[in-house]
Parts: structure tokens; sequence; C-alpha cells
């Protein structure tokens, strides 16, 4: 029976009871009188906003599906036009005019061109030909590779999951560490690697995660830019910190047994081999990844080349030299699922921002904290920010459900606003290392089956202590230094 013949199994796409739940819980939010000081078209838009964020967690649809049902109910409800004017941006169609969702669309089309080279993989195995005699120098040439592959790679499941993942596996391998007795040798330590290193190097370039350009457009909701250099500037000099002292947290708390490695440079070496020279292709990809470099610094602080535009001209290097086809591009279903579940979210929060949702929720809460200082409350929101991410199994329900808030709080107590907008941007993907399942790598790495629950979970915690206070400590008195606050 051929493909076109064969009957299709028609049957509820999600479990209903996860159905019911999401839409009890919006319902009883809708028809519950909005509180005082709050225009119910906005707690409208927040019912819509709040029940969105419950399905995305409970995992009712893929996330693509359930944005695009919020924007059909926001639209048929009448809580936001369909696209009244050209200016509003509370629309519901308005979040397919940002550019932001055509730079982070472009980045995963980019990436996927690192993967079908083999251009990542090979600068992985260098970096481990050259660090790897040692398993803390494994870890420090893993870091290296992520570090090389981070601008150009918006998605730490691609670099961390795709790219690192199998690598590490095989060295694990090569030293007969398997899941079980021997997970301690060597794949125990370098999995939970991996998994802190990928959030690092999330942190450290806009382009790095899906979920940054994210908060880059929230705070713009909030008067406040950022550029990719601004992200980078303000996150280089912790970002090194973090690379060079985490992996040594992890070494002195959850070592592994086998502390040298002198086989593994000559096998890296070996695949290196088999890879044959470096392919035109991958000459071509390793210039436009400079290109790329050059245009988000060098071009946005001299000529005000947008982000955007800089993705677009690297992009069609892609195209011209057919290293990435157009029917490579029409097929990168990740890219197109992120820029239209972007799209939504972003138009939900500018519609919650316009309707005066998130100024009422930054009043009343600096109602309770204002007569602290703001230094007080700025470190009470980091930690709160950071640790919630128990609750979320998605980087971008945890922004979307907090960023905007937290931020509105952070400005009202007097956090210098372009502070508090990175650390708190900078803190949603620190603090994707805490779980197996707070996204990136995490799932792969721990799936490995190499760590458990508690192990993870244990190692985690103490590394994110050591996090926010590099991060805060340092990375505050960098950014005091380069005149973010």
């Amino acid at each position: 029976m051929t493909e076109l013949n064969k009957p299709l199994d028609v049957k509820l796409a999600f479990p209903l009871w996860k159905a019911i739940l999401t839409i009890l819980f919006g319902v009883i939010i809708w028809f519950t009188p909005p509180p005082d000081g709050l225009a119910l078209h906005a707690w409208q838009m927040f019912a819509i906003f709040a029940a969105t964020i419950f399905a995305i967690i409970l995992k009712v649809l893929p996330m693509g599906a359930v944005t695009m049902i919020a924007l059909i109910v926001s639209a048929f409800l009448g809580v936001t036009p369909l696209s009244p004017g050209k200016s509003d941006k509370g629309a519901a169609l308005s979040g397919f005019a940002n550019g932001t969702i055509w730079l982070i669309g472009i980045a995963m089309f980019i990436s996927r061109a690192v993967i079908k080279t083999g251009l990542g993989k090979r600068v992985a195995l260098w970096f481990i030909s050259k660090c790897g005699s040692s398993m803390l120098g494994v870890a420090y040439g893993l870091a290296l590779s992520d570090v090389v592959l981070g601008p150009g790679i918006p998605s730490a499941s691609a670099r961390g999951g795709g790219i690192m993942y199998p690598i590490t596996q095989s060295i694990a391998t090569a030293y007969q560490s398997e899941p079980g007795a021997t997970a301690r040798k060597a794949g125990a330590f370098l999995m939970i690697c991996v998994s802190q290193i990928d959030a690092i190097v999330c942190t450290m370039f806009l382009t790095a995660m899906a979920g940054n350009p994210l908060v880059a457009e929230l705070a713009r909701s909030q008067g406040i830019e950022i550029t990719w250099t601004t992200w980078f500037v303000g996150a280089i000099a912790p970002g090194i910190v973090s690379l060079i002292l985490l992996p040594l947290v992890i070494y002195a708390i959850y070592p592994p047994q086998l502390k040298k490695t002198p086989e593994i440079p000559s096998i890296a070496r070996e695949e290196l081999r088999k890879m044959g020279p470096m392919s035109l292709a991958e000459k071509i990809l390793a210039f436009d990844f400079v290109l790329l470099i050059l245009l988000w610094t060098v071009g946005d602080i001299f000529f005000s080349i947008p982000a955007t535009l800089s993705a677009f001209i690297g992009l069609m290097v892609l195209l011209i030299s057919n290293i990435m086809s157009w029917k490579n591009i029409i097929e990168e279903k990740t890219a197109w699922d992120t820029m239209f579940w972007f799209a939504v979210l972003v138009m939900m929060a500018n519609a919650l921002n316009k309707y005066g949702m998130i100024s009422w929720i930054s009043e009343r809460i600096v109602g309770y904290v204002g007569h602290f200082e703001w230094i007080t409350v700025f470190l009470l929101l980091v930690v709160v920010y950071f640790y919630t991410r128990y609750f979320f199994a998605s980087a971008m329900a945890h922004i979307s459900a907090m960023y905007l808030a937290f931020l509105a709080v952070a400005v009202s107590v007097g956090v210098p606003p372009l502070f508090a907008a990175l650390v708190l941007g900078y803190t949603s993907n620190l603090s994707m290392g805490l779980t197996q399942y707070s996204g990136g790598p995490g799932p792969a790495l721990f799936g490995s089956g190499y760590n458990t629950t508690g192990q993870w979970w244990g190692v985690s915690f103490v590394v994110s202590l050591a996090s926010i206070a590099i991060w805060l400590v340092l990375g505050g008195a960098w950014m005091k230094l380069v005149g973010f606050w």
C-alpha cells in the first residue's frame, strides 16, 4: 500500500486530560474578576498567555501548535486585533514582522551547514587533539570547541547534543567507561561538564541560544536596547572565568577515576585523518563564520549594520556557494518552527505590556520590596529567577513566563536598566544546567545513563552557586567597568 493510499489514523493529537486541564486553567482566570487597577483587556490577555505557558509546560502539543492555537484564540475573542495597523505591536500577526525572529531562524540555517559539512566535528576533534592528554584537558577541549561554534549555532541541543555528545561518548567508551560500575571512570564527569559548558556558551553570545533574541526583544519593549555586541561585551569576562573555573569545580566535587588520558590526542588525530583535509565547503563556511562575527561586532559598532541583515549576508554566502541549497532551507523544520512560536510569544508579551499587565505586576511587587536597597532586591530577584527553573522544562517557557515581569520590577526599584536586562538574560541560560530536563543537551547527556538524578542535581546545584557568584560579583564589576551601569 502506497503512502497516498494508506488510511489516516484519525485521533486526538494530544492527551485529553492535558487539554481539559489547560482549558480549565485558562477559563478560570478568564472569568475571575480582574484585580483592582487592572483593565479587563489586560486580564483576558493574561488568561490566554498563562494557559499557553501552562500548555507548553504540560507538552499538550508541540510548542508551535500551542502558540498557533493561542494566536487564533486571542484574535477570535477580540483580545488582539489581527492586523489593525503597522505600528500596533499588540496585533496578533505583529510578531511575524519582527526582525529578531529572522535573526534566530537564519542562525539555525547556518548551524545546519556546520553539521552538514562536518566542520563542527572537525573543530571539536582538533581542540581535543591539542588538550586531551588529561580528563580535565578533554573538558577544556570540548569547552573551546563549543566557544568557537557558539556564535553561529543558536541551539544548545545542536551543539551539545549533536556535536559534543557523540564525541564525549566515544571518549568514554575508548576508556571502557560505560553506564553502571565504570561510569565514574570518565563518562559521568564528562557528561555533566558538557552540560555546564554548553550553558555557559549559551550565555556568552546572543546567537548561541534561541531564547537570547527573545530576551533582547522583551527588553526592547521596556526601552532597553541589547545588540549582539552589547550582549557579548557584558558576558565575555565572566564567561571566560566560568569556562576556566567551573570544570575545576566539577573536577573537585565529582572527579573522574581516570585522570590521565594519553591516548585521546592520538585517537582524535586519527579521526581527523579519516576526515581528510578541509573541504572547500568547510573553508567557505569557516570564512562565513569569521565574516559574521566581524559584522556582528565591527559592523554593529562602526557601520550600524543590524544583526539580522548581517545574518542574511552570511546565509547569502552559503546559498551562492551551494553549501546550503534552497531545498535545505525550506526543509529546516526546527528553524521555521522556532520562528513561528517565537513570533507569537513576542506578540503576547507586547500585548501584555501594551495593556498594562506588566506595569501593574511591577507596581504591586515594588510596593512590598521597594523600601530595600536595589542591590538587595535585585539579588533576591536573580536567585528566585534562577531556581524557579526547576519547575520549567523549556527555556522559552521560563523566559516567556517570568523575564519581562522580573525586569520591570528590577528597573522600578532602581536597578540600572541595561545591567538588569543583561544579568536576567544571562541567568536564563546559566540555569539551564540545573536539571537534566531544563533544556539544551541535558536530556541526551543524562539519557546516556552515566549519572543518577541525585548526582546530576547535587553537582549542578553546587556549580550553580559558583556560577551565580561569578556572574553577579565578577560580572557586575566588569559591567561597571565597561559602563553598563
